[in-house]
C-alpha cells in the first residue's frame, strides 16, 4: 500500500483560500438567518412523530460530512467551492441548536444562543480578514501554487490570464538562487507551459465577473465622489440617530420623576432594577456609539473626510464587535437585519476610503 503520508512540513495556503473562506461564511450567515426565518414563519414544525425528533442539527452535520469528505475522494478545484458551500450551511444547521446542549433542559430559545452564535461568526470573519492578507512569497510556495493551477491544463480551461499568472509564479521561483532544484523545476514547467502546443480557452467572463462589470456601470453613471459621501453621511447618520434615541427611549420609559421624593422611581411596579447590570450598560454604549456615528456624519457632510471615515469605522467596528453580542441576548434574532445594516455601511466606509482617499487618481471625475 503507498504511503500517502509523510513528515509534517510547514503549511502552505492554498490559491483562493479567502475566497472559499468567504463563501462558507456567507453560507453560515444565510443558513442560521434562513433557518431562524423560516421556523418563525411555519410555527417550529417538527419531523417526526411520537418520540422521534429529527432536529435539523443532523442534516446540518450530514453536510459537514458531506464537505469533509469531497475533498478527501476528488482532486478537482471545483470541489473546495461546493465544499464551502456545504461547510456553511452546515455549520448553520449544526450551531443554530446550541441553545439545546448548553441546558439541561435543552432549551431552544435560551437567550444566551444567538450571542454565542454571533459570536462564533465573528471569530469565522476575523479569520476570514487573516487570509485575506497577501502571504509572504518563497519559492516552495509559489511551486504549490502553479501545481495547482497546472489543473486547468489537463481540463483545457487554461486562459491567456491564468498562463501569464501561472508564468509570474515560475519566473519568480527561477530567481530563487538559495533552491537551485526549485529553480531547476521551475524552469522546466515554464519551458512546458510558454510551448506552441499548450491550449488557451477563449477568455469569457462568468457570472460574478458580468455582475461586477454591471454594478460599475451603475456607480460610474449614478454616483461620483460627492453623491457617495452624501449617501455614506446619511446611511450613518441616520444609523446614529437611531442608535441614541431608541436607548434614551428605553430609559426613560421605565423610570419616572417622583416630585415629592426628589428622584426617579421605577414606572413598572414589580419589575426588578432594569437600569442595573448590562441591560444599562448596552444602552450606554449604543447610545455612546450613536453620539459618535452623528459627529462622524457630520465631518462626512461638512468635507472633513478623514476624520468622518475613521470615526464612522471604529463606531461601526465597536458596533458589530461589542454591542451587537449585548443586543443579540436581548433582541435575539431580530439583531440580524440591525447588524446587516452595520455590515453594509462599514464596507461602503471600507470601499470609499480605498477608492477615494487612498487612490484618488481612480476618482471618476465626471460631473453628473
Amino acid at each position: 500500500m503507498k504511503r500517502y503520508y509523510k513528515t509534517i512540513r510547514r503549511p502552505v495556503r492554498r490559491p483562493g483560500a479567502e475566497q472559499f473562506t468567504l463563501l462558507m461564511l456567507l453560507s453560515f450567515a444565510a443558513s442560521v438567518a434562513l433557518t431562524r426565518l423560516f421556523l418563525e414563519l411555519t410555527g417550529y414544525p417538527q419531523l417526526g412523530g411520537g418520540e422521534l425528533h429529527v432536529a435539523h442539527m443532523l442534516w446540518g452535520g450530514l453536510l459537514l460530512f458531506a464537505a469533509a469528505l469531497l475533498p478527501l475522494v476528488f482532486a478537482n478545484r471545483w470541489v473546495y467551492l461546493l465544499g464551502s458551500f456545504l461547510a456553511g450551511v452546515g455549520i448553520g444547521l449544526f450551531i443554530d441548536e446550541v441553545g439545546k446542549f448548553i441546558t439541561q433542559n435543552n432549551d431552544y430559545f435560551y437567550p444566551a444562543a444567538a450571542p454565542i452564535i454571533y459570536a462564533f461568526f465573528l471569530i469565522c470573519v476575523l479569520i476570514y480578514l487573516q487570509l485575506n492578507r497577501p502571504p509572504p512569497r518563497d519559492a516552495r510556495a509559489e511551486l504549490y501554487t502553479a501545481f495547482e493551477m497546472m489543473e486547468d491544463v489537463l481540463d483545457h480551461d487554461l486562459d491567456a490570464g491564468e498562463r501569464a499568472d501561472i508564468e509570474a509564479r515560475l519566473r519568480f521561483v527561477i530567481a530563487q538562487t538559495e533552491r537551485p532544484d526549485l529553480a531547476g523545476l521551475g524552469q522546466a514547467l515554464l519551458d512546458y507551459l510558454t510551448q506552441e502546443g499548450i491550449y488557451i480557452a477563449p477568455s469569457t467572463p462568468g457570472y460574478i465577473d458580468n455582475l461586477a462589470a454591471q454594478l460599475r456601470k451603475i456607480e460610474e453613471r449614478y454616483f461620483n465622489r460627492q453623491r457617495f459621501r452624501s449617501l455614506l453621511a446619511l446611511g450613518i447618520g441616520i444609523l446614529g440617530l437611531f442608535s441614541l434615541v431608541i436607548p434614551l427611549q428605553t430609559i426613560a420609559s421605565y423610570i419616572q420623576p417622583v416630585a415629592l421624593a426628589g428622584g426617579f422611581a421605577f414606572a413598572q411596579q414589580g419589575v426588578s432594577n432594569p437600569l442595573s447590570g448590562w441591560f444599562f450598560q448596552l444602552q450606554l454604549m449604543q447610545a455612546g456609539v450613536g453620539v459618535v456615528l452623528i459627529v462622524g456624519a457630520a465631518f462626512l457632510v461638512t468635507g472633513r473626510e478623514h476624520q468622518g471615515l475613521r470615526l464612522s469605522f471604529f463606531a461601526l467596528l465597536l458596533y458589530l464587535s461589542v454591542v451587537n453580542l449585548l443586543l443579540f441576548y436581548y433582541n435575539q434574532f431580530s439583531t440580524i437585519i440591525t447588524a446587516s445594516i452595520q455590515f453594509a455601511l462599514l464596507l461602503g466606509v471600507l470601499y470609499y476610503r480605498q477608492r477615494y482617499v487612498e487612490y484618488p487618481e481612480s476618482e471618476n471625475k465626471s460631473s453628473l
